[in-house]
């Protein structure tokens, strides 16, 4: 692990910065070029430790997977005959969670582990909803082992996602390869990050899937129905990874400077796009052109901001690093749920913004961050838990206080292998 000295600027950043495809996006389709009735080519593939790790278990699983020597982000993906296997989850909640769905398909056992942190993440819930749609699993968490048979029953199944919506579209990525699909009920708190469930049905519907979904008494979705039939092979363009995206653009927020990101989609999916709203909310300007670019300004000083985050919580890092930065108190709520996620975040932040001298506070479902002049802070090493979002928050924050040391800046490899060179090339003011 290494602990990398932050840059510091002492001038308002101007760069545009081109970044790599979409996690989200790149993962679930995936799977779904994995079930599909023939082969599938992605282009604009994010390759990054989550992703690899997602191709790794496909190709453990039986799927062809091949990546173009002269370009590794297009990967033609085809189908094969699912047989057991052993899967590496790394941290990735989306291979955790998603590939069990497939691996239930398979013929033999399937092994499934990670890393020593992944072992505390909740998964009793998918484990427990594919046992309840017939199949057979020893283990409530990492690890554990699916006992595949070659087929799946499925049918109804009611479960409590409020920990993670991953839990349901991981079991929709695959319902519709069930003899009986599935028909999925949310009982429970509001699942969190509702848009990322939007994002699977959209995609499920550009393989010819259809989900029925039903609202509650409040107006919220909590029912989805896939009914039995075939995924049609898709060629995926996948979309740059807006989440990755708000890093750069809070180092526009933060030093008053410019960023701008290539291929900003006009309409998406994706949560991490409602940074730019939120950093409009902060004080920022922000303009997109006709080709996609889009470009972030940042003010003389951020303002404090009284946010619910339940659907965007991936961005609760960067945010918190700008109201810990900003002129008065802020105050994120909805976000309970990153208690689970890499690292419990709540905690993490809280307890890194209060070490370099900044001031915030846990609360029962979020932060209350007061924000302090760069000037009042203090140097010092800001721990990453092994979190990516973890590292690209202090080196937001490290950008205008001098002396910030971020540890195991390797972890960005999660989403972004070579998050260091394009901090640094941005800061130079060079595209990259």
């Amino acid at each position: 692990m290494t602990d990398w000295a932050a840059p510091t600027v002492d001038r308002p950043v101007d760069a545009t910065v081109e970044l790599p495809g979409s996690k989200s996006i790149t993962n679930r389709a995936l799977i779904l070029a994995a079930l599909a009735e023939g082969p599938s080519r992605l282009t604009g593939t994010l390759r990054s430790r989550d992703t690899d790790l997602m191709l790794d278990g496909l190709a453990e699983l039986g799927v062809g997977v091949a990546a173009d020597p002269a370009d590794p982000t297009t990967v033609t993906v085809t189908p094969g005959d699912l047989q057991g296997g052993i899967v590496d989850c790394g941290l990735a909640g989306t291979v955790m969670r998603f590939l069990p769905g497939v691996a239930v398909l398979a013929t033999g056992d399937v092994e499934f582990d990670g890393d020593e942190q992944a072992r505390t993440r909740p998964l009793g819930t998918v484990l427990d909803a594919l046992r309840a749609l017939g199949a057979q699993i020893d283990g409530d968490g990492l690890p554990f082992t699916v006992h595949g048979t070659g087929a799946m029953i499925g049918g109804p199944v009611t479960i409590d996602a409020s920990a993670s919506s991953q839990f349901v579209s991981g079991l929709l990525l695959s319902a519709a390869r069930y003899s009986s699909g599935a028909q999925i009920t949310h009982q429970g708190p509001p699942v969190p990050s509702l848009p990322h469930i939007e994002m699977t049905v959209e995609m499920l519907a550009a393989t010819g899937v259809e989900v029925i979904t039903a609202v509650d008494e409040t107006g919220a979705v909590t029912h989805w129905e896939v009914s039995p039939g075939p995924i049609a092979a898709v060629d995926w363009e996948i979309e740059p990874d807006l989440s990755n995206a708000a890093a750069f653009l809070a180092a526009a927020a933060v030093t008053g400077g410019s960023v701008s990101v290539p291929r900003w989609p006009a309409e998406t999916t994706q949560p991490g796009a409602e940074i730019v709203p939120i950093l409009r909310e902060m004080g920022c300007t922000s303009t997109r052109s006709g080709d996609g670019l889009l470009t972030v300004r940042g003010p003389e000083r951020l303002r404090a901001v009284d946010l619910d985050l339940r659907d965007v919580g991936e961005l609760t890092p960067t945010i918190a690093a700008l109201c810990a930065l900003a002129e008065g108190t802020s105050t994120l709520r909805g976000i309970a749920h990153l208690r689970g996620h890499e690292t419990d975040r709540l905690a993490a932040l809280s307890t890194e913004i209060n070490g370099l001298g900044g001031e915030a506070m846990e609360t029962q479902d979020g932060l209350i961050i007061t924000g302090r002049p760069a000037g009042e802070w203090s140097p010092g090493l800001w721990h990453t838990y092994a979190d990516h979002r973890m590292a690209t928050a202090g080196c937001a924050i490290g950008l205008v206080v001098p002396g910030v040391v971020v540890e195991n800046v390797e972890t960005t490899a999660k989403t972004m292998p070579d998050f260091p060179d394009r901090w640094t090339a941005m800061i130079g003011g060079a595209d990259r």
